[in-house]
């Protein structure tokens, strides 16, 4: 039975809610998952067969807690299977010019930690609007009104293609617990 640590930095909560459907995954294949908050907990990855790190972009960057914990960790986590899921609006946009700002990011959190995931995936998230103060709900609608995106902010958005996120985490279990799958875009940039 395969140990899996999924820790998690979020701002508004839905990387959050991705990480316990990471876990919930996981759990019904057998394995024994623990989820943690990257601000509220400093656990150690060593007594897991593998970790899963999820953390949402914003203003450029990813959580600060969770920048942290991988830089502190990374000689552990580039021993075993990993994954980081990186959890943003901007994959909505499939614009060139949008991906290559990701990615960018993206590389710029993994060698600033020094960390090197098995696996990366790309995951769309949410436009939490009702959860905004006034002036990140008036920002982001203008973001998102210039995407072609959802601009009623009476109401929250989720895109996160939930079932392509449990079959991830099927696949990353798969691996952890040495049973040859192919993962789609394995070390690929996203």
């Amino acid at each position: 039975m395969s140990r899996i640590l999924v820790l998690y930095g979020t701002t508004d909560g839905h990387t959050a809610k991705v990480a316990r459907s990471l876990a919930e995954t996981l759990r019904c294949q057998g394995a024994v998952v623990v989820v943690h908050d990257a601000r509220s907990v400093d656990c150690t990855p060593d007594d897991y067969d593998g970790v899963i790190v999820a953390a949402s972009v914003r203003g450029g960057r990813y959580q600060k807690a969770v920048w942290g914990w991988v830089r502190s960790h990374r000689a552990v986590l580039n021993t075993k299977p990993t994954a980081f899921v990186s959890v943003c609006l901007g994959v909505l946009q499939r614009d060139a010019k949008v991906d290559r700002t990701l990615e960018t990011i993206r590389q710029r959190f993994l060698d600033e930690t020094g960390w090197h995931p098995t696996v990366t995936k790309l995951v769309a998230g949410a436009l939490l609007y009702r959860r905004y103060n006034f002036f990140l709900r008036w920002f982001m609608k203008r973001i998102v009104a210039k995407a072609g995106g959802d601009t009623d902010t009476t109401r929250d958005y989720e895109y996160t293609d939930w079932k392509d996120l449990r079959a991830f985490a099927e696949q990353f279990g798969h691996m952890v617990a040495g049973q040859p799958i192919a993962i789609p875009a394995a070390r690929a940039p996203i």
